[in-house]
């Protein structure tokens, strides 16, 4: 199977809804592209279920003139210009896939509504849409994949759904006799899943209660159970540490008004901790095998580390 020859890296990143991938991602992906990798990604619903957090734009919400969506396209876009990304893309187009909403669990998780219609990501036939990302991944040739782990990181169904046709479509872009109508085949050498780092959780979480705020995080104990998006240490594999951009994150988290409030959770532990919380993303790789490691980490510290 050929390779690129170009020199070039490239990274895709495969998320649900506009704000996921700052959040998650956001410092990664303003660092690789200051570092000159072409960086693409692939959201795959306009996030129509939202809360609106801002009181003048509540009239956008799904039960009302339902016209968050297409807001959303705008916040995305003003985001992506912040971290300098210029190749982001709705899987099928915008629209094609509508955000299937979510409920809270008794155990405090995401999960999936009982009534979600027929034209949401969830119900989406899985080979339809992985057809759509193997189109994408056969044009842009990734060496590196980010996306969710197969609990969609808290039990979001179009995290769960987005985690799924990000592995199908990977393993149907390096079959080299499938859809031969498209581009060559391509085998993605590693593919990663965010992860947030339970020490780093911990320690936000002590810092904020011991600064008297009991809210933010509510029912999270520094020292108890935490949400399965929070990962032990030693299951992850690398740490890119963007403390350069992070301004840039927050800037395009700020960018996502309609969904990050200032007042919210993610700027109440940087008042704790400062923004360094939040220029170290961690990962998990699931595909490839690991690179030379940091030996004050004992992680990768680039994801393209070990390629050629």
């Amino acid at each position: 199977m050929p390779g690129t020859t170009d020199g070039q890296r490239r990274l895709l990143l495969v998320h649900a809804h506009p704000d996921d991938e700052t959040i998650t991602s956001g410092a990664t992906m303003a660092r690789y592209v200051a570092e000159g990798v072409s960086v693409t990604l692939v959201t795959c619903t306009l996030g129509e279920e939202g809360e609106v957090l801002v009181p003048e734009l509540a009239h956008l919400a799904a039960d009302r003139d339902d016209e968050l969506g297409k807001h959303r396209i705008g916040e995305l876009e003003a985001a992506m210009e912040l971290l300098g990304v210029t190749d982001h893309r709705f899987l099928g187009g915008p629209g094609r896939f509508r955000d299937s909403g979510m409920v809270y669990a008794a155990d405090g998780n995401a999960a999936t509504p009982e009534t979600v219609r027929d034209d949401t990501f969830w119900r989406a036939d899985l080979r339809n849409a992985a057809d759509l990302l193997v189109e994408i991944i056969r044009e842009v040739r990734p060496q590196v994949l980010i996306t969710y782990d197969e609990l969609g990181g808290y039990g979001h169904p179009d995290h769960i759904q987005a985690h799924r046709v990000a592995t199908y479509a990977t393993a149907l872009a390096a079959v080299t006799t499938y859809r031969q109508e498209l581009d060559e085949a391509w085998d993605v050498p590693k593919v990663y899943w965010n992860a947030i780092s339970e020490s780093l959780m911990r320690e936000g979480l002590r810092a904020l209660r011991d600064s008297g705020d009991t809210t933010t995080f509510e029912g999270m104990d520094p020292d108890g159970p935490l949400p399965p998006f929070v990962v032990a240490d030693d299951e992850l594999t690398a740490c890119i540490d963007a403390t350069e951009y992070v301004d840039r994150k927050m800037d395009a988290m700020r960018a996502h008004a309609t969904q990050i409030s200032v007042d919210g959770p993610f700027f109440a532990l940087s008042n704790n901790l400062g923004t360094q919380v939040w220029a170290k993303e961690f990962y998990r790789i699931a595909k490839g095998v690991p690179g030379p490691v940091d030996p004050t980490t004992g992680l990768e510290s680039d994801l393209f580390a070990g390629l050629p």
